[in-house]
């Protein structure tokens, strides 16, 4: 186990403060990544003392494996207009930054009044493209992670725990 539920309900309420510091007084659109943030993200919202409203993006990076592909997709796309609003981007995991970078561009064409990317675990040391976030929950080392939203083909999204995922070397030489 890599990140105890404990400690991250502590940290998302910390993260959710600095939000709600940040943008005192204002409205503030959330936009989860499908399908890893949306456990982060609903944790989250409940803690930001703001107005806060929300939408979805999904995008495929990974397939069914434990590397990325390189390539990013849109498969779904916001359901309303974010010009002139406070957009925090949550997102599970900062990695190579490829996915961030993409989805940044694309929102930044919009005209949010200020894109702000939240994430709830930050991995340095993969990174590809220059990308930070403006909230991190944890800086993890270069591990591959499960639980809380995070998954290996579509499993262990629902442990509570952050927990580094060992696959059993592939014996058929």
């Amino acid at each position: 186990m890599l990140l105890r539920h404990s400690a991250i309900r502590k940290r998302v309420r910390d993260v959710a403060r600095e939000i709600s510091r940040d943008f005192s007084g204002e409205r503030v659109h959330l936009i989860g990544v499908l399908k890893g943030a949306c456990v982060f993200l609903a944790d989250l919202i409940r803690e930001i003392d703001l107005e806060t409203s929300i939408d979805f993006m999904a995008v495929a990076s990974y397939g069914k494996g434990k590397e990325s592909s390189g390539q990013v997709r849109l498969n779904k796309d916001l359901d309303s207009s974010i010009q002139g609003l406070n957009v925090v981007l949550v997102e599970d995991i900062l990695d190579t930054g490829l996915t961030l970078s993409y989805l940044c561009r694309i929102l930044m064409e919009r005209k949010p009044k200020t894109l702000k990317i939240a994430t709830l675990l930050d991995k340095p040391s993969r990174r590809v493209n220059d990308v930070k976030a403006d909230y991190v929950g944890f800086t993890i080392p270069n591990e591959f992670v499960v639980g809380y939203g995070l998954d290996f083909g579509e499993r262990y999204r629902n442990l509570k725990d952050v927990c580094v995922l060992t696959v059993p070397a592939d014996k058929s030489d």
